[in-house]
């Protein structure tokens, strides 16, 4: 690959007492209501897959898959829907699961188009927040960590592809 990892920022321990954290307070929030968990793929798959199983009461789960970033670093601004649930969103409690916001964008667009749909409610869940996306339009209500303004990769979170597999967050050098 030619680059490597320049340092930790969340090691794999961290990550799963914070995963098992948000689960409980989704599963308390959401508590005798009907509830589905859109992951937004593909940089949310592991993250979602952890999430979803400490969530401590019944649920669905399904996933979209919106492109910004492609091989940059700096998202595109773009946002693509490659894939859209056919899931009946109408009349549901829908929490949608990114691995980070950054520039809102990716979010902003998707929640957007599930508004279009008419759920009951709409939340957020992101692993990562940068805390720098001025115009939001769902802030996320469960946050698993505040990050720090760098490339992140490891835990699903990529560069061109690479690093998703890391079980650990980290910064890369080139």
């Amino acid at each position: 690959m030619g680059r490597e990892i320049a340092r930790v920022v969340f090691d794999e321990q961290t990550i799963a007492r914070r995963v098992a954290e948000l689960g409980s307070e989704i599963a308390g929030y959401y508590d005798g209501e009907e509830l589905l968990v859109i992951g937004l793929l593909k940089g949310s798959f592991i993250f979602v897959a952890d999430l979803v199983r400490k969530i401590s009461r019944p649920h669905r789960v399904d996933f979209l898959v919106a492109v910004s970033y492609g091989t940059g670093k700096v998202s595109s601004g773009a946002v693509r829907l490659l894939y859209d649930p056919e899931t009946q969103l109408a009349g549901r409690h829908i929490l949608v699961v990114d691995d980070i916001v950054d520039s809102g964008n990716t979010l902003n667009h998707v929640c957007r188009s599930i508004r279009k749909r008419h759920p009951k409610s709409l939340a957020a869940c992101t692993l990562l927040h940068k805390r720098r996306a001025p115009h939001l339009e769902v802030e996320p209500r469960f946050v698993g960590f505040d990050a720090p303004h760098a490339f992140l990769v490891g835990y699903g979170l990529d560069h061109a592809e690479d690093f998703r597999h890391l079980p650990h967050i980290g910064t890369i050098e080139e």
